[in-house]
């Protein structure tokens, strides 16, 4: 049972509450749990994923190790442009794709 890591930001109050509920919140918007099981960290996932696609407020990152992934860590956010591990030539990289260009910053220039 790995140490699973979830960082919130700017998220709705039902989803600090329900982290507090299975995770110890070390710092604001920073839980851990040193023990949980892979099927608990897939339920918390899911539900925080779901609250999401309703709400679409705030962010969330969760990390957890994870043998088969690169550098052995797993990565799963919500709201952020997603990230994607890459082990390259054993140094671990983070990769994320650019944000889609604001049409509103064309129409300032016009």
């Amino acid at each position: 049972m790995p140490m699973t890591l979830i960082v919130t930001r700017d998220v709705p109050d039902r989803f600090r509450g329900f982290l507090a509920s299975v995770m110890l919140e070390i710092a604001p918007g920073v839980y851990t749990s040193p023990t949980m099981t892979n099927g608990v960290r897939d339920r918390v996932w899911h539900v925080l994923s779901d609250w999401h696609s309703e709400m679409r407020q705030g962010s969330a990152v969760m990390t957890w190790r994870d043998p088969k992934a690169p550098g052995r860590q797993g990565l799963l956010s919500l709201g952020l442009p997603p990230r994607d591990l890459r082990d390259y030539q054993g140094l671990l990289l983070a990769k994320r794709e650019n944000a889609p260009p604001n049409d509103n910053l064309g129409s300032l220039t016009k």
